[in-house]
């Protein structure tokens, strides 16, 4: 199985360092659809370029890179457990050596295994066939895009929508709610896979296998080929755009499935996927060497040209640039507004959902006063001589700190947090009372904030694991946009509304 374990090591390193063909078209695609000068396309410029540093570099396109799952075809007699511990070996592996961040937690807890492997984890689903080759497909889904996963039961009440009843145009309802109630927290613009009946598990499980279609095939059903073509238009008409800043592209591609279900049931579940779509294949010989890889197929999208264009842009781009340097005063947090480029150099110190938690009943390690925090759950390496080394370094989904964050500011002098896809009020209102703000980069560019950020020097509560430890990072040149300022303005709340009043224009029937 040495030979399998190779393969699968091989396969695991390029799904979470090198975007499938499919996937960089759609995203070159979007680039060009962009109207220049926007927020939206210069974090489409960030984006392609990201996409390129982590090809270069072979280190993740993102820093969450999720939960490995399997899908697998083998020939009957192929021993499925052998199979499994060489996945199980790879995985290990490549975790080790920083390709894969350390994800998997024990749910009772909290502690992290350290090597990706733990109860549920990786996710491998074998299917025999009667071909005399293996058929491997993964998918890396990041936890941030797995959280806007929804599923409905039909007939449901849908905010602007209204019924949506047990036929195409209640589907039809769904699909496009789904949507708008990601908004920019699952790293838009995006890709879902969605599965219609079965039961609550297999529902959800059609929609995320239906991630594993290619972007561009088509649907053999013809009913769910129009209802793929109509989603995947009109999405892009609510306005949401990449990050949620608005914009053109808002989904990048939709794929429908269907099952059978019970009479009692109707279950419509979309699987979201942000836009750093990790998803490869190989199909191996029955030694388990490589034959051939999927999702390849094709001429590769080269982006340079897109972060060309996107250059040009940035110089015709009329928005205020503000260099700030910790420790902020509240008299400068003031000062900024909504649409503002911040550019910071000296301290950051990360924190996410541990560390939050443990902060409210704590202590801090060091002095917050005046501090940016980071909500970051970086991919680290250790060379040997001991030094820490930051591989990957984008923001996680901010929300999740609602409850903690504004408390948090007061309690220990915080003035700005940078995290991806807003928050909500409660923070807005202590942005406002303490003098803070909030500042949005670009969420999965983890390659690009990870080429700010210049040392480690130091990290605390390691034992909440390395994503959920405090790093203290010395950064250079860390962009991002006010998208929540002192005085009440918050972009996510602004283009929440006007994309809610967009998408009541699609409440009537499309599907006689």
């Amino acid at each position: 199985m040495k030979k399998l374990e190779e393969s699968m090591y091989q396969l695991i390193v390029e799904t979470s360092t090198n975007l499938p063909n499919d996937v960089r078209r759609a995203i070159a695609a979007a680039k060009a659809k962009e109207n220049a000068g926007t927020r939206a396309a210069l974090s489409l410029s960030t984006i392609t370029e990201n996409i390129g540093m982590a090809d270069e570099n072979v280190s993740p396109i993102c820093q969450d890179t999720g939960m490995p799952t399997f899908e697998i075809k083998v020939p009957i007699g192929v021993n499925q457990i052998e199979m499994k511990k060489a996945i199980y070996a790879a995985i290990a592996r490549a975790t080790k050596d920083s390709k894969l961040r350390p994800n998997s937690v024990d749910s009772l807890t909290g502690k992290n295994t350290g090597d990706n492997l733990g109860e549920g984890t990786p996710v491998i689903h074998f299917e025999q066939w009667e071909k005399d080759v293996i058929d491997v497909r993964l998918i890396l889904k990041g936890g941030g895009c797995e959280n806007k996963n929804i599923q409905y039961s039909l007939p449901a009440e849908l905010e602007g929508l209204g019924r949506a009843g047990r036929d195409l145009d209640g589907i039809r309802k769904c699909i496009m709610h789904s949507v708008y109630q990601a908004q920019g927290q699952g790293c838009s613009a995006g890709f879902i896979g969605v599965g219609i009946g079965g039961d609550r598990t297999t529902s959800y499980s059609l929609a995320k296998e239906q991630l594993f279609r290619a972007v561009d095939d088509v649907n053999e059903n013809p009913d769910l080929q129009k209802l793929e073509d109509y989603v995947l238009e009109n999405a892009n008409k609510l306005g949401i755009g990449t990050m949620g800043f608005g914009g053109e592209a808002t989904l990048l591609g939709c794929k429908v499935g269907a099952m059978n279900r019970l009479p009692a049931s109707f279950f419509v579940s979309v699987a979201y996927n942000c836009w750093a779509y990790r998803r490869l294949g190989v199909v191996l010989d029955q030694e388990g060497a490589i034959q051939e890889w999927l999702y390849k197929d094709g001429e590769k999208v080269d982006l340079s040209d897109a972060e060309k264009e996107v250059a040009a842009t940035e110089e015709v781009t009329d928005v205020r640039e503000v260099v700030l340097q910790a420790p902020i005063t509240e008299e400068q947090i003031r000062e900024l507004k909504v649409g503002d480029v911040v550019i910071i150099n000296g301290m950051m110190h990360t924190g996410r959902d541990a560390i939050h938690h443990h902060l409210m009943d704590h202590d801090a390690p060091i002095d917050l006063n005046g501090q940016v925090i980071y909500h970051c759950g970086p991919v680290m390496m250790k060379d040997d001589q001991g030094e820490w080394h930051v591989k990957a370094a984008g923001p996680t989904t901010s929300i999740r700190e609602e409850p903690y964050q504004g408390d948090i500011m007061k309690k220990f002098g915080i003035r700005a947090v940078i995290g991806k896809g807003g928050m909500g009020p409660k923070t807005l209102k202590a942005l406002q009372e303490h003098g803070g703000v909030y500042l949005n980069a670009i969420g999965g560019a983890a390659q690009y904030y990870a080429d700010c950020i210049k040392k480690v020097k130091g990290v605390d509560l390691m034992e909440f694991g390395i994503p959920e430890a405090m790093w203290h990072l010395e950064v250079e040149g860390f962009a991002a946009i006010v998208t929540m300022d002192s005085h009440g303005n918050s972009l996510h709340a602004d283009v929440d509304k006007s994309s809610l009043e967009k998408l009541a224009q699609f409440k009537e029937p499309v599907f006689k």
